[in-house]
């Protein structure tokens, strides 16, 4: 059965019954995830790429992505992280700083302009569609895949992350669900476990999959350090989300992409390099 088809049910290892999650082991990691058949179809791409959006603002995208590109830097590859629009930047130095951009750029390898790898830098931390029209800047996808084509250029693997949830507004007609469509990459979800990440998590898979985006799995990030009944909502997602878990990030005091990146198992996915001797 392949991935994102509506009749599979589950099928990863379980999870601890108690407590915060394990770091990923050779014994706890996630089985690999199938070859979607869209892919397959083309053939299994020689690079990894991939597009990483939420559930929600602060969510932890930024994180677990960062965390993809710490695992591709160990494996050798030449990776680089792209934030097509940070909407929330300040001026430091003469030179506009976003925080998460930041986090992308020292995960990575691959040292890239800022303008490139996050095209569109907004000073206002709010809705980008409102960020862009208060600097009178018009978010447009040419500038943001001919950055993306540049990035391609100069790496080996790629990890572009959202921005807040799916279907984001940039203007009048552009929005993140409509990027993830024209950059055509396989998209990891990141499930922000708290009350109702549920239905946000199902409906935002939905959402993924009706645009034929191929969803390749999901990582739990514990945004909620009080949050009940934890292993009972991931085995709920498990046996309801059309993708694979890739991991389960918890609360962390001081997070890194390191650190995260010991909870999360990628390499079943499309692309993913093999480990070198």
């Amino acid at each position: 059965m392949m991935l994102n088809d509506p009749e599979q049910t589950g099928g990863m290892p379980e999870q601890p019954e108690v407590g915060f999650a394990e770091p990923v082991t050779a014994a706890t990691a996630p089985a690999s995830p199938t070859v979607p058949a869209a892919l397959a179809a083309e053939g299994i791409p020689t690079r990894f790429a991939c597009f990483v959006t939420g559930t929600d603002t602060e969510i932890g995208k930024t994180l677990v992505s960062s965390a993809i590109l710490h695992k591709l830097v160990q494996q050798g590859v030449r990776a680089c992280g792209m934030k097509p629009i940070a909407a929330g930047a300040e001026e430091r130095d003469g030179v506009l700083h976003n925080e998460d951009a930041a986090m992308l750029r020292e995960a990575g390898n691959v040292n890239l302009p800022q303008h490139i790898t996050t095209p569109f830098m907004l000073r206002e931390p709010c809705a980008p569609h409102i960020a862009a029209s208060l600097e009178g800047v018009t978010i447009e996808p040419v500038a943001i895949m001919t950055a993306y084509a540049e990035i391609l250029g100069a790496s080996d693997a790629t990890v572009v992350e959202g921005v807040g949830g799916f279907c984001v507004p940039f203007s009048d007609d552009f929005d993140s669900a409509g990027l993830a469509v024209q950059l055509n990459l396989p998209v990891i979800l990141v499930v922000g476990m708290r009350l109702g990440c549920i239905s946000h998590a199902l409906l935002t898979a939905e959402a993924i999959i009706s645009r034929g985006l191929v969803l390749a799995g999901w990582v739990a990030n514990q945004v909620d350090p009080d949050m009940r009944f934890v292993d009972e909502n991931i085995a709920a997602l498990e046996q309801r989300m059309p993708a694979p878990l890739l991991g389960r990030v918890p609360r962390l005091d001081q997070a890194s992409a390191a650190q995260a990146a010991t909870f999360i198992e990628l390499a079943g996915l499309p692309g993913w390099p093999a480990t070198r001797a």
